[in-house]
């Protein structure tokens, strides 16, 4: 959500096949590999992503948000923002992302510079976390992000339905915290469609 040169973040913190209510603590990953998009109905205008996370010992996990009125652009980096925050707030030790954009993948690698005044907390706040684990992305065609586009139309479209995700566990929100990152609540849809396809490999 942008608020006046602010940008606050909403995630989705705890997912049910993974963290139960209660004092259950975080499982440890080696080893995730994540496809992420973001969608919006204008642009810019109502705005939602949605992320596929594979690698988790109860299978995967799927977060499909709404995250208001955004671009394009934007709502992109949100969709890797919340990938990364899920690895780390894991300890996750690797991370591969999957992305359709052209621009967040070419600015993660440093092939462009982020110049936008819009995009530089966002894509800031993305490269220190991706520093704290083996963080690698590379883009894919939209064919090939289907599931996780899938998930970005469901949370823009059907906000209505969702609902709001408890917060995440005590330990998780003081290890994002040691990051600069603030978690807040979010809302999130149980969405189910078909996995993505990999593709080529470019490391950060």
């Amino acid at each position: 959500m942008m608020k006046g040169n602010q940008i606050i973040i909403l995630t989705a913190e705890a997912d049910g096949r993974i963290l139960q209510a209660g004092l259950r603590k975080i499982e440890v990953m080696s080893e995730l590999v994540a496809y992420v998009d973001g969608g919006c109905l204008g642009n810019p205008g109502p705005s939602g992503i949605g992320v596929v996370i594979n690698g988790c010992a109860s299978g995967p996990v799927r977060i499909a948000k709404w995250i208001g009125h955004q671009d394009n652009n934007v709502a992109e980096y949100a969709a890797l923002m919340e990938a990364l925050q899920y690895a780390v707030s894991r300890k996750a030790r690797k991370l591969h992302v999957y992305s359709d954009s052209e621009v967040v993948v070419r600015q993660m690698t440093g092939e462009y510079i982020c110049r936008s005044a819009r995009l530089y907390s966002l894509h800031w706040t993305c490269r220190k976390l991706a520093r704290s684990l083996a963080f690698s992305i590379s883009h894919v065609p939209r064919e090939s992000n289907a599931e996780a586009n899938g998930l970005a139309q469901s949370a823009l479209r059907r906000r209505g339905q969702s609902k709001v995700v408890p917060p995440m566990l005590p330990a998780a929100e003081a290890l994002l915290e040691t990051f600069g990152v603030v978690p807040l609540r979010g809302e999130i849809l149980d969405t189910s469609l078909a996995p993505s396809e990999t593709q080529t490999t470019a490391s950060l």
